[in-house]
């Protein structure tokens, strides 16, 4: 599934990514913290900030390690959809965290 989520992501194809995680769902797979990054990454290519915040939440509840990668990814689609203020809030959150904070996060915000 990861190789597919990865395919969905390089083709900006963000509903399919969503529904790969759904299938993965009622199939009781585990997913991974790849896993979600793909799919958080492919909302981002796809415009869509709220779902790549969505999405952390989900691997919050389902306690899936989130990653520099992971945040970056939602930084940079909250950026990119004008929505500067989550974006900030997110670099603080990692922060805060003690996530390392690379340039690509700095960058996206």
């Amino acid at each position: 599934f990861n190789t597919a989520m990865s395919a969905c992501e390089k083709g900006g194809e963000w509903e399919k990514a969503l529904q790969l995680l759904s299938v993965m769902e009622l199939r009781q797979l585990e997913s991974s913290t790849i896993t979600f990054c793909a799919a958080i990454s492919a909302c981002e290519h796809g415009d869509k900030w709220e779902k790549a915040l969505e999405l952390l939440g989900t691997m919050m509840r389902h306690q899936v390690q989130s990653n520099t990668v992971s945040c970056s990814a939602a930084v940079s689609a909250c950026a990119d959809g004008g929505e500067w203020e989550n974006a900030l809030w997110l670099v603080n959150a990692m922060a805060n965290s003690e996530m390392e904070l690379g340039m690509i996060t700095f960058s996206s915000a």
